[in-house]
């Protein structure tokens, strides 16, 4: 009922995204990573029904950004591949009716057989990149207080998982503010013996110094000098340290 929903289209890329990864060198995606494939996929969140009626069709916009995450780390777990990456896209948004702004925010990679987890990045089903704190500035009525590595979020491990993100915004005019994220609860895994990641966290300071926690998929009204920080998951450990 949630806007988690993904489609046959999504988990298709995933497969093949996963695929891909299994052979040890770079190739070009082709249709032939499916050669040997079928899948099956029941009538569920990963495989809903579009009715006619647009009005009863299932929200897709978190299956994409959230939910192909979240199927990725479980196939890679499943194959032993890698540990867990922070396996959301940290979704924030804010605006009113004269403007919409939308980021996506970066966390830690999982470690795995023989490298430790980037840090503070993007990893698997994603194709964005953050606004310059300049234009961001420029544009729009916030004003970036940190944007910083989150220290020692990152699994313990032989090889280390990559650490999260802290972000901070300060607001200069009142706006509604929504975020979308996952791996709030469940901690990303650790793989081989090596320890889970930590998990995501974010909260509200208003401008009276008061915090307030806010949910992974939550909303808040932002006034002026209120601000909001997330801390972004960081990635499993790989192997006993």
């Amino acid at each position: 009922p949630g806007n988690l929903n993904a489609t046959l289209a999504i988990v298709h890329s995933v497969v093949m995204y996963v695929l891909r990864l299994l052979i040890p060198e770079d190739i070009p995606l082709n249709e032939g990573l499916m050669k040997g494939v079928t899948l099956r996929v029941p009538t569920s969140l990963l495989n809903p029904p579009f009715p006619d009626a647009v009005e009863q069709c299932p929200a897709v916009v978190g299956g994409n950004t959230e939910t192909s995450q979240r199927l990725t780390d479980t196939l890679l777990k499943a194959l032993g591949l890698v540990a867990g990456s922070q396996g959301t896209m940290n979704n924030l948004l804010f605006g009113n009716e004269r403007f919409g702004y939308y980021e996506t925010i970066g966390g830690g990679s999982g470690a795995g057989p023989g490298f430790h987890g980037a840090d503070a990045v993007h990893q698997h089903m994603t194709n964005t990149r953050i606004t310059d704190p300049e234009l961001l500035e420029l544009r729009y009525p916030v004003r970036l207080d940190r944007f910083a590595i989150r220290a020692h979020s990152g699994g313990e491990g032989r090889w280390r998982g990559g650490c999260g993100v802290v972000r901070q915004l300060t607001f200069l005019k009142p706006v509604p503010l929504t975020l979308l994220a996952q791996h709030r609860t469940q901690a990303p895994y650790g793989q081989a013996g090596g320890q889970p990641g930590r998990t995501g966290h974010q909260y509200l300071i208003r401008q009276s110094g008061a915090r307030e926690p806010l949910a992974g998929m939550g909303q808040a009204e932002m006034q002026p000098g209120d601000a909001v920080v997330v801390e972004t998951p960081g990635g499993g450990g790989y192997g006993k340290g």
